[in-house]
């Protein structure tokens, strides 16, 4: 089984589990005590620590262990915003961000505070002039992810972090995706990441708050992690977590190397091998192991079963796999195709092997779901052509929306309509998005009697 969803959990590097192992033996006594098993703990813990802090590039003072990634988002969101309450109330989030970091906005909205939520590119990249603008007196806090979890795309951290600075605002960075591949560069103030993410134990994460951020823990506190973290730490997990980043960080460079010829592969060769494919994310300016790439007409939780059942595991931002039917957040907010959607990230180690296999085995799994879909094959001659045609796919969900409109499409000459009746909500994002893969002119949405119609005129 080729496992091709890092970015979602990595595997357990070998150097965690050995020190899981042995801090399972050693770390089990409370750190807080002064006698000898305690003192033992202790020293674990403060290792561990001081590992995780040159890792960052921060004192280990400014490190705090937590329970998760999410914990780490959700108590350093909440505890600057209290910490600059006096300043005001406002939140800067971009539109891609972590669940976490935009839950933590729609908490802070629902008790009274403000929130902008940046756009971004097609590429989905944020421009830091964006964040520039949004700046406002009243602002408490802005975040920015140091790359993305399902196109891979890197933000431009640095530039960001330098307007902030200027205006006297902290930039909290959630670098789950990229801590593992190295340091946050730029002058940021908060940073989050989270352990299993490099191959560390899950149920750990990290929050790091600069000297001098204006911060008040929200919530019951405690004597344990500076007030940061209630309860009991989790030393062998938190032990595993430090070695697996030091694993991580030594092997980094070269591994980022090899990685980044793999997806460049995939990234090259998936539109040749499969027609009506759009690849998304930045080209250059990405994680070493992600990849993302959308297939016109197929239905994304079909293709991602038939995936695993040739033996991959592979992800999905589609709206087609998930219980809501609702695109991913970050394919929405960037304007790509959502149906079909598939994320390979692939694990450190991934043999090439594996790489050409899924090559190889891609073109004939999407080329059957299209089939048993209904799929258009090519340009069908059409016996009527009508100057504007009406496509009723109210009740049908992703893709068939667009699988309809390719179908009709050749009997409208250049210059008619067509127009797609539709109440699913991915078909907002896919029929823009195969007007723009097809060259032809989205016109808009407009209202109906159920659902929306809409429009796309004929150009060649």
């Amino acid at each position: 089984m080729a496992y091709f969803d890092a970015a979602s959990s990595a595997p357990l590097h070998p150097v965690a589990r050995q020190a899981l192992l042995a801090a399972l033996d050693e770390g089990w006594a409370d750190p807080a005590r002064l006698y000898r098993e305690s003192r033992r703990a202790r020293l674990l813990l403060d290792a561990a620590r001081e590992a995780a802090a040159e890792a960052v590039g921060c004192r280990a003072d400014e490190l705090t262990f937590t329970s998760s990634g999410t914990r780490a988002v959700h108590s350093g969101i909440a505890g600057a915003l209290a910490g600059r309450r006096r300043v005001g109330r406002h939140l800067i989030v971009s539109e891609v961000e972590h669940s976490s970091v935009l839950h933590s906005a729609e908490a802070h909205e629902a008790d009274g505070g403000s929130v902008t939520r940046v756009p971004v590119d097609r590429q989905g990249t944020v421009a830091a002039d964006s964040y520039e603008a949004a700046l406002r007196e009243d602002t408490a806090l802005a975040c920015l992810q140091s790359a993305n979890h399902e196109v891979g795309t890197e933000q431009p951290v640095a530039e960001v972090a330098a307007v902030c600075r200027a205006a006297g605002v902290p930039l909290l960075v959630d670098a789950a995706q990229s801590l593992g591949w190295g340091p946050v560069g730029g002058d940021w103030s908060l940073l989050t990441a989270s352990a299993h993410k490099w191959g560390g134990p899950s149920g750990t994460g990290l929050l790091v708050v600069r000297k001098g951020v204006r911060f008040a823990p929200r919530g019951p506190v405690d004597e344990r992690e500076s007030g940061r973290a209630a309860g009991f730490e989790n030393i062998p997990a938190i032990v595993a977590a430090a070695a697996a980043l030091r694993a991580v960080r030594a092997e980094a460079a070269e591994e980022a190397v090899r990685l980044r010829e793999l997806t460049e592969r995939i990234r090259a060769r998936v539109p040749r091998l499969v027609p009506d494919v759009e690849v998304v994310g930045d080209p250059v300016r990405r994680l070493p192991g992600v990849v993302t790439f959308s297939c016109l007409y197929v239905d994304g939780e079909t293709l991602l079963h038939e995936l695993d059942r040739e033996g991959f595991s592979v992800s999905s931002g589609s709206s087609c796999t998930s219980s809501t039917l609702t695109p991913s957040h970050v394919l929405r907010a960037m304007g790509v195709l959502s149906e079909g959607n598939v994320r390979v990230s692939l694990p450190a180690g991934t043999p090439e092997e594996e790489v050409e296999r899924f090559l190889a085995v891609l073109p004939g799994v999407v080329a059957e779901v299209r089939e048993k879909l209904g799929a258009p094959a090519g340009a069908a001659p059409a016996a009527v052509r009508e100057d504007a045609l009406v496509v009723d796919a109210l009740g049908r969900r992703c893709p068939i929306p667009v699988i309809e409109l390719a179908k009709v499409f050749e009997n409208v000459p250049v210059g008619g309509t067509v127009r797609v009746l539709s109440d699913d909500e991915a078909a907002r994002l896919d029929i823009p998005a195969w007007c723009e893969m097809r060259g032809q002119e989205y016109v808009g949405e407009e209202p109906a009697d159920e659902g929306s119609a809409y429009v796309v005129r004929r150009v060649s």
